[in-house]
């Protein structure tokens, strides 16, 4: 009897708690459909672990810029790639991963009855922006990729466009990202500025100048119209910054910390390129950047390309080992060197190029730790002040420019690749110069031969530049 009452008890709760017998067989705890704020999410946490990450399998960056040396190992400080697969961890990342799911939530956006018109155009902007980063970013690294037909599921093999046309039409598409985003978004899933309109489109806008300096030595005009544009409606402080914070417990911390610390691992210390020019300026982040510094507080660098003790020379910092330290992609520090390279190059985008090379400088050593006085102090020096130092503006602007972004290796790399400055070293071992570019994964040549094929006609060389390389 208790049985049979249980059991009526039970159809009676099922039954007050769906109106169709058929809503039984859907499982509410495993959704068929995900939701548009969990793709964009992961498509950002994806996009910001791999940009922060030092493991040698997925990003070198950092030893490309020769801010960091290696010690057991040191093929990846001489640019071997295919050993490790670290140019197809790029292309994975990006296309299977980032792109993917930002393309998967668009339609789940426009189907999502609760939002706006202006909503879901401002949240499609958002996408915008993001997936213009991502795929300037792999053309920065490959040159050519595959574009228009890519990521459409009924092309197998996709075609690759060419690297300038590509940046022609993501740039349109930025404009028109730039237009919509006007209204408050409140979009779910976004976890840099929790669908801020207004601070996505001062993001939008500093990528467009980023963009515009890029293009500046090959197309002067693009570039001029661009940075003028911009520059208005760039980023204004550090707290605009593009970054994504972590937290202090796993899976959710700074992938810096993972392989700093949690891994167990010595796998880096500073190398003698950098150590050597911090040393030189007597700058004040040395202790900020790196810790084990010698007696007097010079860095002391493992020569670059080649074995280094882990004890005997200077190591990431404290701030790196930090789990919640947070990643960044774009920031007000460079935004501040790209405006002084906009005014070297006679573009009205306020201020000067002095003031804009004083600002990255003095924001650079404040965010890192140090205060106001070190950083009029370091500016004062005859080799740093801007109208004393040694070089051309572009050596002056790329050499501040390389060393504020220590923790943004990617754009380190690519300041050195823009203005062939500072003067890095071939790696000891190999004596092979600084990588220009990624060569094509090896899955690409077996499963996309015929495109790769016509996309590398003039060579798959990592000393190839990519078109906005002119110097």
């Amino acid at each position: 009897m208790k049985k049979i009452l249980f059991l009526s008890l039970i159809v009676f709760v099922l039954g007050a708690c769906t109106e169709n017998i058929s809503d039984y067989n859907t499982d509410t705890k495993n959704p068929e459909v995900v939701p548009a704020s969990a793709l964009i999410g992961n498509a950002t946490v994806s996009l910001f672990d791999f940009m922060a990450e030092p493991n040698v399998n997925v990003n070198n960056f950092r030893l490309y810029a020769q801010h960091w040396a290696q010690t057991t190992y040191p093929d990846e400080s001489n640019y071997e790639l295919v050993e490790r697969n670290v140019n197809g961890s790029a292309w994975n990342r990006m296309y299977a991963t980032v792109l993917r799911d930002l393309k998967d939530a668009k339609p789940l956006i426009d189907a999502d009855k609760f939002l706006t018109d202006g909503e879901k155009a401002a949240q499609h902007a958002i996408i915008t922006v993001m997936e213009t980063f991502v795929y300037s970013f792999l053309v920065d690294c490959f040159g050519d990729i595959p574009y228009s037909e890519a990521l459409n599921s009924d092309i197998a093999t996709p075609s690759y466009d060419g690297a300038a046309g590509i940046y022609a039409d993501i740039i349109t598409k930025l404009d028109g990202a730039i237009s919509a985003l006007s209204t408050q978004s409140g979009m779910d899933g976004d976890l840099v500025y929790g669908g801020d309109s207004d601070a996505w489109k001062m993001a939008a806008n500093s990528l467009k100048l980023k963009l515009a300096i890029r293009l500046a030595d090959t197309n002067n005009a693009t570039a001029k119209t661009m940075a003028e544009a911009a520059a208005s409606g760039v980023f204004a402080s550090s707290a605009n910054d593009f970054k994504l914070g972590y937290y202090g417990s796993t899976p959710n911390t700074n992938p810096l910390w993972e392989q700093l610390i949690q891994s167990g691992r010595s796998d880096f210390v500073a190398a003698n390129t950098f150590a050597d020019a911090l040393n030189s300026v007597n700058d004040p982040r040395i202790p900020y950047f790196f810790k084990n510094n010698a007696a007097d507080g010079t860095a002391v660098g493992g020569v670059y390309g080649t074995s280094n003790g882990f004890p005997a020379n200077s190591q990431p910092g404290y701030l790196l080992e930090d789990p919640t330290w947070p990643g960044k992609i774009m920031s007000y520090t460079e935004v501040c060197f790209l405006l002084a390279d906009a005014n070297e190059r006679g573009y009205s985008v306020g201020g000067t190029a002095a003031d804009w090379y004083n600002a990255g400088v003095t924001n650079s050593i404040m965010e890192w730790g140090g205060s106001a006085d070190d950083a009029t102090a370091y500016l004062a020096q005859a080799d740093v002040n801007y109208g004393t130092a040694a070089g051309t503006w572009k050596q002056k602007i790329a050499f501040q420019k390389w060393i504020a972004l220590y923790d943004m290796g990617f754009e380190a790399w690519t300041t050195y690749r823009l203005y062939d400055w500072p003067n890095l070293p071939p790696a000891e071992d190999s004596q092979r110069p600084v990588i220009k570019r990624y060569t094509y994964p090896v899955t690409e040549y077996s499963v996309n031969g015929a495109s790769v094929e016509a996309a590398t006609a003039g060579g798959d060389d990592i000393q190839g530049k990519i078109f906005w390389d002119a110097n």
